[in-house]
């Protein structure tokens, strides 16, 4: 199966609330179905398999991202935190979360809808609560609405991620410079 998701934030929790893209201009739904749901379960790597969704956990599992994606927001921009979408996230995180077993392969980790959105809402929490909160970043994409953690050398990273934001822009930059070359060489 090809994989339909894009990970590139280095945290799903900021994987899941980037499933709505180009937030400032023309939004991109990317979980319209269940079934997109369920595929970004199991392609996260949070789960192994997930009963199938329905309607109404897609519906659920789009406030929790709304929410993510707004206690993140208010975080980066040092404004105290939204309480309905803080509420949504706890409410979320409280509810039992998709539990790994050791199997004679290895490990499986078997969830519900429920179960998985948990799960994500578990990661939101430790995220935002724990020190690597202070690493959040937004790509320097001006269309580009992801958040990131930049574990980088120097906290120097710009992009969410190359293979998507940071090849265009360097491209573009590269092609810029080319340009601006035969005219300095005419002088």
């Amino acid at each position: 199966m090809t994989p339909r998701h894009v990970f590139v934030c280095g945290d799903p929790a900021l994987d899941f609330a980037a499933t709505l893209r180009a937030r400032r201009s023309s939004e991109m739904e990317v979980l319209t179905t269940p079934d997109h749901l369920e595929s970004w379960y199991l392609e996260s790597g949070l789960v192994d398999s997930v009963t199938p969704c329905a309607r109404t956990d897609l519906v659920q599992a789009l406030a929790v991202r709304e929410a993510v994606y707004r206690l993140v927001t208010d975080l980066r921009h040092g404004r105290p935190y939204d309480a309905p979408s803080l509420a949504v996230v706890n409410d979320a995180a409280r509810r039992p979360a998709a539990q790994p077993q050791l199997v004679p392969p290895g490990r499986l980790t078997t969830a519900t809808p429920q179960e998985a959105l948990s799960t994500v809402a578990r990661r939101a929490v430790e995220l935002l609560g724990g020190t690597e909160s202070r690493l959040l970043k937004e790509c320097d994409n001006p269309e580009c609405t992801r958040v990131y953690v930049d574990r980088s050398r120097g906290a120097r990273r710009q992009w969410c991620g190359m293979e998507s934001c940071g090849n265009r822009f360097k491209a573009a930059a590269y092609r810029s410079r080319k340009r601006k070359t035969p005219a300095l060489a005419a002088r």
